[in-house]
């Protein structure tokens, strides 16, 4: 039996823009754009009638927050994952789309080549960070000044504890697979064992422990 294809809305005030990610979701095949949206309300009444599996929703919008928006979207379809989008990867928006139950999270300059592998990321359960974002992260933990790290409470192996430096330094997985000399599924098989070793359910918090643990230097 085919499957059924991933159901996408797409939330931005700026029609051409929408149109413009429309266009790259169409052509790859297993996506469907059931919806668009420049606005909250119009929004919410279409992830009401269409139960997306994903929404692609920019973080500003002319009629409030793109933020407060998904955390109502979710409340009517909480299964639906929510990827957002924005020209500002400040680390305080990041944390706040994250904790709202946020999926993803990409730079706008850049949606058009990291959207499909947010899609994929995001339907299989996982969070997708564009490199930019997670570049962010550290660079705030750096600036901070973090206490001199503990002894990590879970013991990672060498490779483990390699993948996850690469994870932090922002690179994706063919970027590590690349580097490391290894096929992409296995360090798609390192990243859920590191989430399932170290009980994280997202790249930031991954990203978060190797700072703390001074496996990425401050």
């Amino acid at each position: 039996m085919k499957p059924s294809p991933v159901r996408i809305l797409l939330i931005d005030d700026h029609r051409l823009f929408r149109q413009g990610l429309r266009s790259i979701l169409e052509r790859e095949r297993g996506l469907e754009v059931v919806g668009e949206a420049g606005d909250g309300p119009s929004a919410l009444k279409l992830a009401g009638s269409t139960s997306p599996d994903v929404v692609v929703a920019d973080i500003h919008l002319p009629d409030g927050d793109g933020i407060a928006l998904a955390v109502r979207i979710l409340a009517q379809c909480p299964a639906t994952k929510v990827i957002f989008l924005s020209s500002d990867a400040d680390f305080n928006l990041v944390r706040r789309a994250l904790d709202a139950g946020g999926s993803g999270y990409l730079l706008k300059d850049n949606a058009s080549g990291d959207l499909i592998r947010a899609i994929e990321a995001v339907r299989q359960g996982g969070v997708y960070l564009c490199p930019e974002v997670a570049s962010a992260l550290v660079e705030d933990f750096r600036q901070r000044g973090n206490q001199t790290p503990e002894a990590p409470p879970v013991q990672l192996s060498e490779r483990e504890a390699e993948v996850l430096r690469l994870i932090a330094d922002g690179l994706r997985n063919k970027e590590i697979a690349d580097q490391l000399g290894v096929s992409t599924k296995s360090v798609e098989t390192y990243r859920k064992r590191l989430m399932t070793k170290l009980g994280f359910s997202s790249t930031a918090e991954l990203i978060r422990h190797a700072i703390r643990t001074g496996i990425v230097a401050p």
